[in-house]
């Protein structure tokens, strides 16, 4: 609890000062959380217990009553694992029902309890009015972002200014321009407008907080949900019957506007028929890349002697530890992998210098300049909120005041300066979040994560067109695949893969453990075998997973729960081998439609080395260096984990892990 005031009381028949039951005493806290800061109030006579909260709604005739479910009372009672940051994975589970209400008075419940009180969480505030100044108490009416508005809260001991004072801790608020009596919450405009399709049906309470926050709904609801998303598309009255299935998914496709999965009018659509790719190829994986072999392909100069080797290498086997520091710099594209050690610190003394020109740009900006500047308040106050969440069992990043929290914040806000029309968006710090931690240098992670950025720019933007690209991409892969399976998710009105939404988004981190990000980034990070590899990677964790929702005859819920409880529970290696073998299975089939080819980057009239004979039989090529296909003459750990330094991986074996 970070504020506390009794005395407050709710005025609920205006007018009639002289009726004891007018006004309504209660007390006011606000409680931070793990996962956010609410506002709470209640009347004295009521104990703290939350199954019931009520707020007055937009007429005079009603209050929406807020009803906790049986599995919200088993999540307050019981204390979140630490390794969850809770705003992404957070399952809200508050359904909305209208209650009648006559002549604005207090309800009572059975046992005579006030049903006035009120919880709200600031994420949901949209503006604060206040009394005009000299006029008797003081008075604060809240105002969300639904356009709902709560009773007027009147502080009959003492003012609202401590609370206004503990209210801008956690939001930003500005006067009005047209209401000088009406403080605005400031918030983040990156996304929202491409959402302003929504509907405005109250009762749609998952499509307006996506209105509200797409990052953090997609990413929390979408990939972490029971019983929410259909909850939230019933009609407020139980008694009306329930929207078909068909109506939610086209619902859902309405949060992404212009998302049509596999439709006849998308630009490059093909029609994938049944198409046999044959049985998928074992494939082994080697051991890391090791700091001697690194050396070993360096000359005098320090120039890379043979940049495919080494991106074949790492893609086989990824980096060891010691060696990512200098590595990534070359993978993301910092280094030039043609540059000699001499020119790479040159580049690094200029990078350091631009470095910190751009830091110092908001470093030097006052607080009154900083009250004129609405979109850098709002980047400072996202980026703040977002790095107390990031990575925080990690010991690079856990306890108060740590120097990699800082580092942190300064990389993000630098980089506001740096691309001030993307500015910070959600989700921007979990990459940035293991690139630092790897080059535990500020400069350098700078660099690296503006390389990164420049891959996953077209994620972030406001009208969201990497995220629809790879959702169409991935599910014309997967129905290649196995269109069965695609046809059992459509059956299911899981046909569009939201699923994968925060796989996509920020590459699969959340889904991994920390370490094995360090590995699959760097795998993909060498652009082989072919492109869009992580699209493989989202087939192999499905595919992987089909026959589990398939037997046991998963609904749109059932999916969407057995998806979000596969986090943490992925085994990288596994996953890696099976995407690998997935790429090797397109790239051998004789009759690949056009469209794969063009996500794959394949050239449909070339050829490819047959996977057993090396014979030119399937009529495509990867666009990718040829020296992916030859030879590695290293050890080599199997799926399983086992090593055999014997095997030497042939043509066909350098792509295939067991």
């Amino acid at each position: 609890v970070v504020y506390e005031q009794d005395g407050v009381f709710i005025h609920s028949s205006c007018g009639k000062n002289d009726d004891q039951d007018s006004l309504i005493a209660g007390i006011l806290r606000v409680i931070e959380k793990e996962n956010e800061v609410v506002v709470d109030w209640r009347p004295l006579d009521e104990t703290l217990d939350t199954s019931n909260i009520l707020c007055a709604g937009k007429d005079s005739s009603s209050v929406v009553e807020w009803t906790q479910t049986p599995k919200e009372k088993c999540f307050r009672g019981t204390d979140r694992p630490s390794s969850y940051e809770a705003e992404w994975d957070m399952v809200s589970t508050v359904s909305f029902k209208k209650k009648p209400h006559s002549n604005g008075d207090a309800t009572t419940h059975a046992n005579g309890e006030s049903k006035w009180s009120f919880l709200f969480s600031l994420t949901d505030l949209k503006s604060i009015k206040q009394n005009r100044k000299g006029m008797g108490w003081s008075y604060l009416v809240f105002c969300l972002k639904d356009d709902v508005k709560l009773p007027a809260l009147h502080f009959h001991r003492g003012d609202s200014k401590l609370l206004i004072k503990c209210l801008e801790k956690h939001v930003a608020l500005d006067e009005s321009p047209d209401h000088e009596r009406v403080l605005l919450v400031k918030t983040q405009k990156s996304l929202s407008q491409s959402f302003e399709n929504l509907l405005d049906e109250p009762s749609y309470g998952l499509l307006q907080k996506l209105k509200r926050d797409p990052y953090t709904v997609t990413m929390g609801r979408f990939s972490k949900v029971t019983n929410y998303i259909f909850d939230s598309f019933r009609l407020s009255d139980p008694s009306n019957q329930r929207r078909p299935p068909s109506e939610m998914a086209d619902l859902i496709n309405d949060t992404i506007p212009g998302l049509k999965i596999n439709q006849q009018e998308e630009p490059g659509f093909e029609v994938i028929t049944r198409i046999d790719l044959g049985k998928q190829p074992e494939v082994s994986r080697r051991e890391p890349v090791s700091a001697e072999e690194w050396a070993k392909n360096m000359d005098s100069e320090g120039r890379i002697l043979d940049v495919d080797y080494i991106k074949r290498s790492i893609f086989k086997g990824g980096l060891c530890h010691t060696l990512r520091k200098e590595a990534w710099k070359f993978l993301l594209g910092y280094f030039p992998w043609n540059s000699s050690k001499e020119e790479r610190a040159n580049l690094q003394k200029r990078k350091t210098d631009e470095y910190f020109r751009m830091k110092l740009q908001w470093k030097s900006v006052s607080e009154e300049q900083e009250k004129r500047n609405s979109r850098l308040r709002d980047y400072r106050s996202l980026i703040e909120k977002d790095v107390n969440r990031t990575d925080r069992t990690n010991k690079f990043y856990e306890g108060e005041d740590n120097p990699g929290l800082i580092l942190l914040h300064d990389i993000l806000m630098t980089y506001c300066m740096y691309d001030f029309d993307l500015g910070y968006v959600q989700g921007m710090s979990d990459l940035l979040s293991p690139v630092l931690y790897v080059m535990e240098n500020e400069v350098d992670a700078f660099w690296c994560f503006v390389s990164y950025m420049d891959q996953m720019h077209q994620n972030f933007e406001e009208q969201m067109q990497g995220m629809k690209t790879q959702l169409i991409q991935l599910s014309t892969l997967l129905r290649l695949l196995d269109s069965g399976f695609c046809s059992y998710l459509e059956s299911q009105d899981s046909g569009y893969l939201y699923f994968c939404f925060r796989w996509l988004l920020i590459r699969f981190k959340r889904e991994f453990s920390f370490q094995d990000i360090l590995r699959l980034w760097e795998v993909m990070w060498t652009e082989l075998p072919c492109q869009n590899f992580h699209l493989l990677l989202c087939c192999a964790i499905l595919e992987s997973e089909k026959q589990q929702i398939m037997d046991k005859h998963y609904d749109f819920n059932d999916i969407l729960k057995h998806i979000n409880e596969l986090s943490m529970k992925i085994d990288v290696e596994y996953i890696l081998c099976k995407a690998e073998a997935i790429s090797m299975q397109m790239m051998n089939c004789k009759e690949l439609p056009q469209a794969v080819s063009e996500i794959l980057g394949i050239e449909s009239s070339s050829v490819t080395p047959d996977s057993d004979t090396g014979e030119d039989e399937s009529g495509a090529e990867l666009n990718c260096p040829a020296s992916l296909y030859q030879s590695i003459s290293t050890p080599v750990i199997a799926a399983n984990g086992t090593s055999d330094s014997t095997q030497q991986m042939s043509e066909t074996q350098s792509l295939t892990p067991a």
